[in-house]
């Protein structure tokens, strides 16, 4: 019987999980190792070691209502996409509301998680954290990772002929934090991502050049869509998700090359990802195609060969006199606490967790590893999902046979150490399984109005409280009034 449950980190993947812990009746310890919650989404003006770091400017590349918690909506007047510290200052709201905060012990570094010598009968781990110098050690009957997978930085210099011999400044993404000391330097950013796209285009506004190295290019699109209002609020939507199911294959993907040629077409600016039909997550940048249309963002293909003081790129092109080289080439996944690495087995970009959750070699199923699951989506409400899930899992509740849930679906999402997944058919899919996916037809035979919405309107969290457990009575209200709070 699962009562004790240790939750690592108290970003807001740990917040949710403790949340959910105390909503069954379990009692929940995080141990977090900074001294605050909020995890990715707390500013610090230097990287911290072992935590994830965001520069000054970040934004939200989700509108508020689709990435907050199911059960608490953001305030009417917040603004559709937030600055980080506007977001953190929600996640602390979130935490004090269902009073969180009580059971998570900061400071505490988590150093090692390892099974009980009796896991095969009880489940049970021993968890071994550090605080002030002092270890401890604790038996708990079930684990869940929140730890994130921003921390560890994927600096690939081996793949970077040259890079020794390079004078300039070079550094990962990790440890960009704001642009004025690069001004008047010229920059080569690479990788396309949306740390990439971000820095590249705010190191424009002070930097005499800036180059944008992609190896494989991707879709860039915009957080304003169709007459103004949040792309994910429009795009997200069950009735697409059920188009592109029943489309014939070509049909779908030439849809989607389409709508996403709709702003500009990628070709001509050098972005045109290799593979089109690719599903994997695009980059979110409002500015990125008019910094290249002005000159001071230049697209650059892959690095051949770098130099003293110039890059060699893979069209034989030659760029000369480069100051610094930002790498924003993504991060690794690492948990140093595990005894084994029989959390996350990856080859061949193949990461293997049943329901992208539980790792499938454990005799039983007492760790989840909760945010490791990347979709066309926000990241809160799936993390939010996924340990309402997690939970019913470690009280015996919906196992399924099932064996593994394999990563990335070849030629639609591409390859990715993160799994790939549709949005809506993951949500639903584990919504299913405890309970809480909406109902559409007894929707429409006793609201219509609100079916409706639910089908044909934004997919957004309050859908996944209306019915089933942990029902929230403001969630039809939430679904209704979703639009005028965007509008305000």
């Amino acid at each position: 019987m699962v009562r004790r449950v240790a939750v690592v980190g108290a970003g807001v993947s740990g917040l949710a999980a403790i949340k959910c812990c105390l909503e069954e009746g379990l009692e929940p310890t995080c141990f977090e190792q900074s001294k605050d919650i909020g995890g990715l989404w707390r500013y610090t003006d230097q990287a911290e070691e072992g935590r994830a770091s965001i520069y000054r400017t970040v934004f939200t590349n989700s509108c508020k209502e689709m990435m907050c918690y199911s059960d608490f909506p953001f305030p009417d007047d917040h603004p559709n996409y937030m600055h980080n510290a506007r977001l953190q200052h929600y996640i602390c709201k979130y935490a004090e509301h269902f009073d969180l905060l009580r059971h998570i012990q900061f400071k505490t570094l988590v150093t090692k998680i390892k099974k009980h010598p009796d896991f095969s009968v009880t489940g049970q781990w021993e968890v071994v954290t550090q605080r002030d110098g002092k270890e401890e050690t604790a038996v708990f009957d079930a684990v869940m990772v929140c730890s994130g997978h921003h921390v560890y930085p994927n600096l690939p210099l081996a793949d970077f002929p040259g890079i020794q011999k390079f004078k300039g400044c070079y550094f990962h993404s990790r440890e960009y934090k704001e642009p004025e000391k690069f001004r008047g330097k010229k920059v080569l950013v690479i990788g396309l991502g949306n740390s990439g796209s971000d820095i590249a285009v705010e190191l424009s506004a002070v930097a005499s050049q800036v180059y944008l190295s992609s190896r494989s290019g991707s879709w860039v699109m915009s957080r304003v869509w169709d007459n103004g209002y949040p792309w994910d609020m429009l795009v997200i939507t069950r009735f697409r998700t059920w188009m592109g199911n029943i489309l014939p294959r070509a049909l779908s993907d030439w849809l989607y090359v389409r709508g996403m040629n709709r702003l500009f077409k990628h070709e001509n600016f050098g972005l045109m990802p290799l593979n089109r039909t690719s599903r994997k997550e695009p980059v979110f940048n409002d500015d990125l195609p008019s910094r290249i249309a002005c000159g001071v963002v230049v697209v650059k293909p892959n690095v051949k060969e770098f130099r003293e003081t110039s890059v060699l790129f893979q069209d034989g092109t030659v760029q000369n006199d480069v100051d610094v080289i930002v790498f924003a080439t993504g991060y690794s996944y690492s948990y140093p606490f595990m005894e084994d690495d029989f959390i996350i087995k990856s080859r061949d970009n193949q990461v293997t967790l049943y329901k992208g959750i539980f790792p499938p070699r454990l005799e039983k199923p007492t760790m989840a590893v909760i945010g490791l699951v990347q979709s066309l989506g926000p990241t809160i409400p799936t993390v939010d999902l996924q340990c309402r899930w997690a939970v019913k899992v470690f009280q015996g509740k919906n196992l399924r046979p099932t064996p593994l849930f394999l990563s990335s679906l070849p030629g639609r999402y591409g390859s990715s150490t993160t799994l790939q997944t549709d949005y809506i058919t993951y949500m639903d899919e584990l919504a299913s399984a405890i309970g809480v996916k909406p109902n559409m037809l007894k929707l429409l035979l006793t609201d219509p109005r609100l079916a409706l919405e639910v089908f044909f309107g934004p997919c957004s969290p309050y859908q996944f409280r209306l019915m089933g457990p942990g029902k929230w009575s403001g969630a039809r209200k939430a679904i209704l009034t979703q639009w005028d709070r965007t509008l305000r």
